[in-house]
């Protein structure tokens, strides 16, 4: 569990007690039950991380709600939006190994995660990943009761695949977005566990092997570099 798990789940627990004690039985057992389930929303299970090289993985769980075509920086490329429900784990992980290089915390507003609109007006904070076989982003969105996005990392960390960045609270969404040439392997509809599910496959431009950061490179490089190699 992940340690704001602790600051919200201990004071329903404490004030259960106080209820007990003071012979409120109802009011005890309704605390109880929400520090129990508070704590169950703030688990972090283990995940087998994927090892293939190009493998990029879903940042949550939750279940694919939209998968549209979407410039980004005036390069053509593809989102994946997923639904998190308040019943899924709301850690979020990294999709690939690499070095975040921008982060963009955007206030905004806290319409329902499953609107189409929430991807473009609702609070998130979009983070731009360099990675082996180029630079993608990924967004944290914060829902209609989720009211915080929560980011662990910043600007220059070097993250690993599946590696926990953060969380939003209570219900939400997470986008991420990758070139036209990146290979979907999911489809609308599907359930997806963060770190482990493998969303799509892109082709390394470095070496193989080397699973590490390497120098940023923008979307419309990385494009130039593949028509190269065509």
């Amino acid at each position: 569990m992940v340690k704001e798990g602790y600051y919200f789940g201990l004071p329903p627990l404490a004030l259960g007690a106080a209820a007990f004690l003071a012979h409120w039985i109802v009011a005890g057992i309704l605390l109880l039950c929400l520090g129990a389930f508070v704590f169950y929303f703030f688990r972090d299970p283990e995940r087998v991380i994927p090892a293939e090289p190009g493998a990029i993985v879903s940042p949550a769980d939750g279940r694919v709600v939209v998968i549209t075509d979407e410039d980004h920086a005036g390069v053509p490329g593809q989102r994946i939006s997923i639904f998190l429900a308040i019943w899924n784990v709301h850690v979020n992980r990294s999709p690939a190994a690499g070095t975040i290089t921008q982060m963009d915390y955007r206030p905004g507003k806290f319409l329902a995660a499953m609107m189409a609109r929430a991807s473009r007006e609702n609070e998130q904070n979009v983070i731009s990943l360099s990675t082996a076989c180029g630079e993608m982003t990924f967004k944290q969105i914060a829902g209609l009761i989720a009211r915080r996005v929560v980011c662990w990392k910043k600007i220059g960390d070097i993250v690993q695949r599946g590696e926990r960045i953060g969380l939003v609270r209570f219900g939400s969404r997470v986008d991420l977005w990758v070139p036209r040439e990146a290979e979907l392997q999911v489809a609308l509809g599907d359930n997806v566990k963060g770190g482990s599910s493998v969303l799509a496959r892109w082709a390394v431009v470095q070496a193989p092997g080397l699973d590490r950061p390497v120098a940023a490179r923008t979307p419309a490089e990385n494009l130039t570099a593949v028509g190269k190699r065509s």
